[in-house]
């Protein structure tokens, strides 16, 4: 059995953000979400998470019914923050995984290790531990050869000799609580920060042993916009290699980013500079790109997308789209449609076969099937106050520079001619012609 500690209270000062800095976004999640879904394969019993500043934001972003939230009203130290859990683990007996909410690459791999390697040994305390060439900045650890830890020096208190230890603590540790629940009250702050360590607490708790981690980059910690950025090209090394591997074709990896959050089917081509976000699915056969961004979108079947925008909407399979086209605001295209050449589409859903080939603007609207949409057709959803709806029925025929101005119904099997401006309903198998009557004035050029 086993508890996981979150610690997110600290403000992050170095981000130079209004924003707490465990809620700044990497790859689609924010820092302590990609933290608290490395911990979701070890099932563990409770989730706990250590808030501090701007804390009723940080619990709102992650509002979950099986989270916890613990107040540390004043950030004292990490030990200060573990001493927050005491009145919530009273009779509790099992193990404590505690880890830092600015830590968002570590891989749940890494500490199934770490927890298997604490059981298998009874240790009182097993940490997680790396070598690295450039140690700045992070505490030392110094081991036997049997990885016994004997003393955990923070950088700002080492000695130089101490400095030049290369095995530092990254911050994560697995504790046997009732063991780490006796030493907690009587840490001390006899440290240059006056900070309650939680480092101090390991020394004190019994046998503990380092694990090293077999990847550095997994620890690097999360303080100011630099470390982001590198986090979040480490992160999509990762992406690129896990969807290439399962049989994703990138063209030019390197101009295309991907967010976690994205799933992909084998066979699928992402094009250079396209750019692929939130909860998005993409099915077998599509071609997305170049020069296309998807947002939170589910794109069919043998979809091609070309320099165009897709955001919360829904694409069926076989439908092409672009160049320069904008889907928005819950659009549904149905199967093997064509929306094109600048082209917008807002809240409006298409059946099948139907075609908006260019220069058209689709806002509130439904259409049905085999459906074509003359260049330059517009419905006017707008009155100034509200919203309206356009329905159009199925094989309608809008002529080029037709408005429709909603509230408006076409029915099935209706042509609009060219440059009408339609304002009432129209019934099944009609044409309408709503335009002025074209005058012709002879001798009409101005005499000099």
């Amino acid at each position: 059995m086993v508890v996981v500690a979150i610690l997110a209270a600290g403000r992050g000062t170095r981000m130079k953000s209004s924003l707490p800095k465990v809620l700044h976004s990497l790859g689609g999640r924010s820092l302590v979400e990609k933290v608290l879904e490395s911990v979701e394969p070890l099932s563990p019993s409770r989730r706990m998470v250590i808030v501090g500043y701007q804390a009723q934001e940080v619990k709102a972003s992650i509002q979950s019914n099986s989270l916890e939230f613990v107040e540390q009203t004043v950030q004292l130290g990490t030990g200060h923050a573990i001493q927050q859990l005491l009145p919530h683990l009273e009779d509790y007996t099992g193990d404590l995984l505690v880890l830092n909410g600015d830590v968002p690459l570590l891989r749940t791999e890494t500490l199934k290790q770490l927890w298997q390697t604490h059981q298998e040994n009874q240790n009182a305390a097993t940490i997680l531990t790396a070598q690295l060439a450039d140690p700045q900045g992070y505490g030392r650890v110094f081991c036997n050869d049997e990885h016994i830890v004997q003393q955990i020096v923070e950088h700002k208190d080492c000695t130089p000799a101490q400095r030049q230890n290369c095995r530092v603590n990254a911050g994560v540790y697995c504790f046997r609580w009732p063991d780490l629940a006796k030493v907690l009250p009587h840490l001390e702050a006899n440290n240059s920060q006056k900070e309650y360590y939680l480092t101090d607490a390991v020394t004190q708790v019994g046998q503990v042993m380092a694990v090293d981690v077999a990847d550095y980059q997994e620890i690097l910690g999360i303080n100011d916009r630099l470390q982001l950025a590198t986090a979040y090209e480490i992160l999509q090394r990762r992406i690129k290699e896990q969807w290439m591997l399962a049989g994703v074709t990138l063209i030019d990896p390197n101009s295309i980013t991907i967010d976690d959050t994205v799933e992909l089917q084998p066979d699928v081509i992402i094009e250079p500079q396209t750019h692929l976000r939130g909860n998005t699915k993409i099915q077998a056969g599509s071609r997305i790109g170049p020069g296309s961004l998807i947002d939170n979108s589910q794109l069919g079947e043998n979809v091609t997308v070309l320099y165009s925008v897709v955001t919360d909407s829904i694409v069926q399979a076989g439908t092409r789209i672009g160049p320069y086209a904008h889907l928005r605001g819950h659009a549904e295209v149905g199967t093997n449609c064509r929306v094109g050449n600048f082209v917008e589409l807002k809240n409006t859903r298409l059946g099948e076969k139907t075609n908006v080939a260019h220069l058209s603007y689709l806002g509130d609207t439904t259409a049905g099937s085999q459906v074509n949409i003359g260049a330059g057709t517009i419905t006017a959803n707008y009155d100034g106050v509200k919203k309206h709806r356009t329905q159009i029925g199925d094989r309608t025929k809008t002529g080029s520079n037709s408005v429709l101005v909603a509230p408006v119904t076409l029915g099935d099997d209706v042509y609009v001619a060219a440059g009408s401006t339609v304002t009432e309903d129209v019934p099944n198998d009609s044409l309408v012609i709503a335009r002025s009557r074209q005058v012709i004035k002879p001798g009409w050029r101005r005499k000099v």
